[in-house]
């Protein structure tokens, strides 16, 4: 069982700031979950490979095709302000 204390501390490790209100609701949800890990536990798994994700998964991106970049004035076309071959941006350092 976790107690008010332990959550207090899990809190402060994770440096989440809670009210005492709220640190009562997550103490029970915090014990339900760790209970519903107990009743995991009495699973016979014998001869059950373990698995990292619920289904198979696979790659669903496409495969990287070369091509040729855009040419420059194409690329600068809609810039709302260039100088010679480069975008111009605000200056965000002093």
């Amino acid at each position: 069982m976790i107690d008010k204390k332990e959550v207090e501390h899990v809190a402060r490790l994770a440096r989440l700031t809670y009210t005492p209100e709220e640190i009562e609701p997550f103490t029970h949800q915090l014990n339900a979950i760790l209970n519903y890990f107990e009743q995991l536990k009495e699973l016979d798994t014998t001869g059950i490979e373990p698995t990292s994700h619920a289904i198979p998964l696979s790659n669903v991106f496409k495969e990287d095709d070369v091509r040729n970049s855009l040419p420059v004035d194409a690329t600068l076309s809609n810039a709302p302000d260039k100088k010679d071959d480069c975008f111009r941006v605000p200056r965000i350092i002093e």
